[in-house]
């Protein structure tokens, strides 16, 4: 991707990587990825706003080429995870006059996984600034979003905030900001319950922290820029408040189609009481499907086979799941069947341990369901009615 001017004198300089498939070693990218990384030309000073992932090196450093960059004064580092910082040793390396500027935890953290040292360095507090003559940045702490020691960074005089992975998206493209919103949209959410969701308390926070910016763009470290922020950002409040809707998730397994009578069962008699049925088969699902599917949900109903007294492998997984990315959602049960005995609902509830959750009675049946177990998926679908009534979980919200 080519060096391209977003503002007079403030540059993207990051890099494309269509091909990439898989995140972290888990998550999957269906649409590849970008590492966004940004330079300021100040009347004094130069700053580079993060770099990109190592196997992308030479695009970033064709790319201050291009733009025949001599100097750089200050590299921002807003989060020490190496698809952001990998390259600031080359940088470094290529610019040695420049210094990093981070916060103390990021500062430790990018010591320790990429040995810079300690005199690299110019360490900042919240709300800190520093000058490039006539252009000011002022930095954001921000921890927890998504590791203790992220932070942003506000232009305040072009009110671009670059907010490294909040408000971003994995997605490979030349655009440089956003024109098709649904498409983003959907990336953008995808990003959020696979990588933000657990740390949902704390983006709220952060959320308020930044309210009363006047910004006229975002610039994220993945995906888009967006040229109207409210789009991203109205959109995570609502994906961070705890407003849910009138959807049951219902991930499951079934071994030797016990399990899928019941679903299929259970997915319509949701149906006839007007609420969102979602079935995921787990051994043919895209993880970041379901992720995105907790974002919003009231309930989660987890359906599984016995194998050896427990739960499906597969079953197991999707609960740790959830467990891990702490949806907000309200209520939770299990469905399923067993050949001769076993503990599958008290396993999978014992692992709901991290969700704020109500576990409505299971329904686990012994071999193939019959008239009684319908009947009971039924009152298990009325259960939930009642409860999503109670909390006025209602069609169309």
């Amino acid at each position: 991707m080519p060096a391209r001017e977003i503002k007079p004198k403030i540059f993207s300089v990051g890099a494309i990587d269509c091909d990439r498939r898989l995140f972290d070693e888990l998550i999957p990218l269906p649409d590849g990825t970008s590492y966004n990384a940004y330079l300021l030309k100040g009347t004094d000073k130069t700053a580079l706003l993060d770099s990109v992932d190592p196997t992308k090196e030479s695009e970033l450093i064709n790319n201050l080429k291009e733009l025949n960059i001599t100097k750089i004064d200050y590299v921002i580092s807003h989060h020490a995870e190496q698809d952001h910082s990998g390259t600031i040793p080359k940088i470094l390396e290529l610019y040695p006059q420049a210094k990093v500027v981070t916060n103390q935890r990021c500062k430790e953290m990018l010591q320790d996984l990429l040995l810079i040292t300690d005199n690299k360095f110019i360490e900042i507090k919240d709300r800190e600034t520093i000058s490039l003559g006539d252009k000011t940045l002022e930095f954001i702490l921000a921890p927890w979003v998504h590791w203790p020691e992220t932070m942003l960074t506000y232009l305040k005089e072009d009110r671009i905030l670059f907010t490294c992975d909040l408000f971003g998206s994995h997605l490979a493209t030349n655009g440089l900001c956003v024109a098709d919103e649904p498409l983003v949209y959907r990336s953008a959410k995808r990003y959020y319950a696979e990588i933000m969701m657990p740390f949902r308390p704390n983006i709220r926070k952060h959320l308020e922290k930044i309210k009363d910016l006047p910004i006229e763009m975002i610039a994220p470290s993945h995906g888009h820029i967006h040229q109207n922020p409210s789009f991203i950002i109205n959109a995570y409040q609502d994906w961070v408040s705890d407003s849910v809707k009138n959807e049951v998730i219902i991930p499951y397994v079934s071994m030797h189609g016990s399990t899928r009578k019941m679903v299929d069962y259970f997915t319509d008699a949701l149906s006839k009481r007007n609420i969102i049925a979602k079935p995921f088969n787990l051994t043919e699902t895209d993880i970041g499907e379901l992720a995105m599917a907790l974002v919003d949900a009231a309930t989660i109903v987890i359906g599984s086979p016995t194998v050896l007294v427990g739960a499906h492998p597969a079953a197991v997984y999707a609960t740790y799941l959830a467990n891990t990315l702490k949806p907000k959602t309200k209520f939770a049960s299990i469905i399923g069947s067993y050949g001769w005995g076993g503990k599958t609902a008290e396993q999978i509830t014992g692992m709901l341990t991290n969700l704020k959750v109500e576990v409505i009675e299971p329904v686990i049946i012994k071999g193939h369901p019959k008239e009684a177990d319908f009947k009971a998926l039924d009152r298990l679908a009325d259960d939930i009615l009642r409860k999503h009534k109670d909390n006025r979980i209602t069609p169309g919200k």
